[in-house]
């Protein structure tokens, strides 16, 4: 089911590494001032040595490990920008921001905030002894493991414990989604993904920083930025290993189909968007040439329309919040998804865009889908709901 595959989480992606070693100058304790340009010139050494695949000269800046876990990442961009240097004797901590750019796939750069454990040898030198992930910030896939690449036709997918041919299929099923998403939604998108796949559940809750509980039985989360003006990062589709292998062949299609579709719409997805838009249109190219049913797509609300419980208005944002009732949530999933559908069916495909555009360019939420269903569908809000209830009735009931 669509309300359990996926939680969208808009706001910047963040994807980090690792901090460096200082050359320091020969006697004296350097000022704090300088510990600090001291970090910052070892971290730009560090940063070629990652563009330029020179582990020496890597090494010779601090830890090596994760050297090897990076190596396989198409960098375009990679360099640090110390913004704190906290000594305690012959230790430092070091704040700092990684900013880096995947090739061909990145407009822009992703910033990210690390926290780096420096030693400084008897010789004046500072040495990086251990690099994480800043404090409330989700790691980077490179921070778990060795990242293992592999290139499609419109995607990349990154794995950390993942063989090849694992990342093979995943490859193929985003390669199948982007053109399936682009004949729906149209071309005005960058037409390729990036995948990261972790190891685990509890990985893949460290990537985004939160509880594993908030992702359970979640096969799939796309980060990125809400409106994007196409100078950010490109989204990334962060998949659970754990949830995604349990669906069938259908399931995990709908579901990077599902997750492409956030990618291509992010640009018209604004605050002024509401959850049961933004989903139910996900899910509604998700479901596309399935030839799913709605009792089959939406179970849960087939049974609360069945015993009588017709829901009284449109899903709420807070019904796709993570709580520990997963029948209201997955309601929340499938109201959104049939309300798009019974756009496409009853004004068609082309307005449903044009109707989901219209929200998106919306200046506040307040009045946005009010006004796009007058401009785009010709009804109202109350009228719309009325339809909608009927509609429920009519695909999911005995």
């Amino acid at each position: 089911m669509a309300g359990r595959w996926r939680a969208w989480r808009s706001g910047a992606v963040g994807l980090c590494l690792l901090l460096l070693p200082l050359t320091g100058c020969g006697g004296g304790q350097p000022s704090a001032g300088t510990a600090t340009a001291q970090v910052q010139r070892v971290l730009d050494r560090r940063a070629a040595a990652v563009l330029g695949h020179d582990r020496r000269a890597y090494g010779e800046t601090g830890i090596v490990g994760s050297y090897a876990n990076l190596r396989a990442v198409p960098l375009a961009q990679w360099s640090y920008r110390v913004t704190a240097v906290h000594r305690d004797g012959a230790e430092a901590t070091a704040d700092a921001q990684l900013s880096f750019r995947i090739r061909g796939y990145d407009a822009a750069p992703v910033t990210t905030a690390r926290t780096l454990t420096l030693d400084r040898t008897a010789d004046g030198r500072w040495y990086v002894t251990r690099d994480r992930a800043a404090e409330e910030t989700g790691q980077q896939l490179w921070d778990q493991g060795t990242v293992r690449t592999v290139r499609g036709t419109h995607s990349l997918v990154l794995g950390v414990g993942q063989s090849e041919t694992a990342l093979r299929g995943y490859a193929r099923l985003a390669d199948t989604a982007v053109p399936e998403v682009t004949k729906a939604w149209g071309g005005d998108w960058t037409r390729r993904v990036v995948l990261l796949v972790p190891g685990s559940l509890n990985a893949m809750a460290r990537l985004l920083g939160a509880p594993a509980a908030n992702y359970r039985g979640i096969a799939a989360v796309t980060t990125g930025e809400v409106g994007g003006s196409g100078r950010t990062p490109a989204d990334r589709v962060i998949l659970n290993p754990e949830a995604y292998a349990v669906l069938a062949p259908v399931g995990r299609q709908v579901v990077l189909t599902h997750e492409t579709t956030h990618v291509a719409t992010r640009a018209h997805t604004t605050s002024a968007t509401p959850l049961w838009l933004s989903e139910g249109y996900a899910d509604w190219i998700g479901y596309l040439d399935t030839g799913r049913t709605p009792t089959e797509a939406a179970p849960e609300l087939t049974r609360a329309v069945r015993s009588g419980q017709v829901p009284a208005g449109l899903p709420a944002d807070k019904d796709f919040g993570f709580t520990d009732d997963p029948t209201k949530l997955a309601q929340a999933y499938e109201g959104g998804w049939l309300a798009c559908r019974m756009i496409a069916a009853h004004w068609g495909e082309e307005r449903l865009g044009a109707f989901y555009r219209a929200v998106g360019a919306h200046p506040a939420r307040a009045g946005a889908v009010e006004d796009a269903l007058r401009k785009e569908l010709g009804t109202t809000l109350p009228a719309f709901t009325a339809r909608w209830r009927a509609y429920l009735t009519a695909q999911l009931g005995d």
